[in-house]
């Protein structure tokens, strides 16, 4: 989920070796030279399109439901292509972008707010909201042999004097800060861990908790390897994912962008609708590795007791920038400031670009939010 560092190349072989994606932070000094502005032809022209996304974040999957689907093609000027490139970190999108090999990405909030700040090299902006939750990212899981527990706020004050491990500067790392802050809870070891260390340090008793992201949660819970035991329910902490856009295709070629916008709300409305949870899990499942059927269905569909953090939407669908999506964006900039990953403790009056996809919705007809992904009965799973 993150990859604190001042060395682009470092952070991309740490994501390279990683086997589940995350949606690291940092933006190295190899990316330091001016990556120039992209030619995207002129308004109406045929483009070629590479999109980074990340089918390993549950929150973002409206950008993997958009490939095999193809909703572009019914908007982008006739005779254009799409590349559609895995991400195995945010980071990796991010470099990607600001080097002018990606156009358009879909990735958390961390890294979207990161990609803002490196308009020396390439000016990103925040164009739309792909998800909205409080259990996507904020999901604290502890070992199988904890207590049980009568509520979510006794599992936390149970992690005073625990060990608990997060991807430091990441959206869990926030989550878990922020609840600890909040409920006076100080665990006695606060470890920066992969997801592959958090895995492996649970399966050797090293450790009591972490904080994780789906679809990796659900993964460890269902592999019998951890417990979930609190959300952001807890507290109502938001978790999010944003599509990012270079500006230069924006400045160049506003058919293009409003044509994606329109895309991207055709797939949001196809994840909404509860009757495609058997497509959009195949979906997945094609374009991942590791991962059951199960695991993918849990992660976005799964049904928790409340006491767990369980909640009725697993997944919001406001589109636009709303306001919730702009709490999180200005809370997570403040706390990305705090760990010394961006420079500013407020992003620039145009780092997010809001006009775009209001637009897209207005001509549509529809307002927001436009859907969510509501949880489901064990029962509704059909998969393998």
């Amino acid at each position: 989920m993150t990859c604190l560092t001042k060395w682009f190349d470092r952070c991309t072989r740490l994501a390279l070796a990683t086997t589940v994606a995350t949606f690291g932070l940092a933006v190295g000094s190899a990316s330091t030279a001016l990556a120039g502005e992209n030619n995207y032809g002129k308004v109406g022209d045929p483009i070629h399109l590479t999109v980074g996304y990340q089918p390993y974040y549950t929150e973002s999957w409206s950008g993997v439901v958009m490939q095999p689907m193809k909703f572009y093609e019914k908007y982008l000027p006739k005779g254009s292509t799409v590349n559609f490139s895995v991400g195995l970190q945010g980071a990796v999108i991010v470099n990607a972008m600001l080097a002018g090999k990606q156009d358009i990405g879909y990735m958390g909030d961390m890294p979207a707010i990161v990609s803002t700040t490196k308009q020396q090299v390439a000016d990103l902006r925040i164009v739309a909201t792909v998800g909205l939750g409080v259990d996507q990212c904020n999901v604290f899981l502890a070992r199988t042999d904890a207590p049980k527990f009568a509520n979510q706020k006794d599992a936390i004050k149970w992690l005073n004097g625990k060990r608990v491990a997060v991807p430091k500067g990441s959206c869990t790392d926030r989550f878990a800060q922020a609840v600890f802050k909040q409920m006076g809870v100080k665990p006695a070891s606060y470890l920066n861990q992969n997801i592959e260390v958090i895995t492996s340090g649970f399966r050797a008793g090293k450790i009591d908790a972490a904080v994780i992201w789906e679809p990796t949660a659900s993964r460890l819970v269902l592999e019998g390897l951890a417990r979930r035991i609190a959300s952001g329910t807890v507290l109502n902490e938001h978790d999010g994912g944003f599509l990012v856009m270079r500006n230069d295709l924006m400045q160049q070629r506003p058919d293009v962008v409003k044509a994606w916008l329109n895309a991207e709300l055709d797939a949001q409305l196809y994840m909404a609708d509860p009757k495609n949870a058997e497509n959009i899990v195949r979906m997945v499942k094609g374009q991942t590795t590791g991962f059951t059927e199960k695991v993918l269905w849990t992660s976005l569909y799964g049904t928790y007791p409340e006491s767990e953090g369980g909640t009725p939407v697993r997944v919001q669908l406001p589109y636009i920038i709303s306001p919730d999506a702009a709490a999180l964006i200005k809370k997570a900039t403040t706390f990305l400031y705090s760990v010394k990953s961006i420079n500013t403790p407020t992003l620039r009056a145009d780092a997010v670009a809001p006009q775009y996809a209001e637009a897209v919705l207005k001509e549509r007809g529809l307002t927001s939010p436009i859907g969510e992904v509501k949880a489901q009965p064990a029962s509704a799973f059909k998969g393998n």
